[in-house]
């Protein structure tokens, strides 16, 4: 038993202080070099005060505002201690019904809209926390804040290509436009032009 119970502590020691202290302190040290920002969460701040971060998907409820991908995390949307997918296949009823409600929200918001409501609109993603929503989704809701803003859609959709960003090393998924970025990038516009 002891020459078992010897060796299995020991190595029970060893890989606890590798994996449990070494590794991690070595990526946080090699993220705070290679990658400062990302490492400290991408908060973003206006005046002082955060306002969000760039990698965390926020509700955005006000018709003024661009709305992201919906969050499946609960209780609250876009809670990143409670990251995760719903879970529901697609022929489950909650999930057709939760999709319903937000073609129904999208369309009470924008009734004069009869585009095609791109897909990311009303699915969440496996996070539940994404930042981002495709060029598509972003057009589709272009005049509908144009209007509200009392800004020419031109406008907005010039600040929607402004914020578009390529596909990752030019081949990695879409083309996509965060949408923090994109609603601060609109405050500061509607400043402007109210001066």
């Amino acid at each position: 038993m002891k020459s078992t119970l010897r060796p299995a502590l020991v190595l029970f020691g060893a890989l606890t202080l590798v994996c449990g202290v070494l590794y991690p302190l070595a990526v946080t040290g090699i993220g705070q070099v290679a990658f400062p920002e990302q490492v400290e969460g991408s908060i973003v701040s206006r005046a002082g005060q955060p306002v969000g971060s760039m990698l965390i998907g926020q509700s955005f409820s006000s018709p003024r505002y661009f709305w992201g991908r919906p969050s499946a995390t609960g209780p609250m949307p876009n809670n990143a201690s409670g990251s995760s997918g719903s879970n529901q296949g697609p022929t489950n009823p909650a999930l057709t019904a939760a999709i319903q409600g937000r073609v129904d929200a999208l369309k009470a918001a924008d009734p004069a809209n009869t585009a095609a409501i791109p897909v990311d609109l009303v699915t969440a993603s496996g996070s539940g926390l994404d930042p981002e929503i495709s060029v598509a989704a972003a057009v589709y809701q272009a005049g509908r804040v144009a209007r509200e803003r009392t800004i020419s859609p031109e406008k907005v959709l010039e600040l929607v290509g402004e914020h578009t960003q390529e596909r990752y090393f030019g081949f990695f998924g879409e083309p996509r436009v965060n949408v923090l970025a994109l609603n601060l990038a609109l405050d500061a516009e509607s400043a402007h032009t109210s001066k």
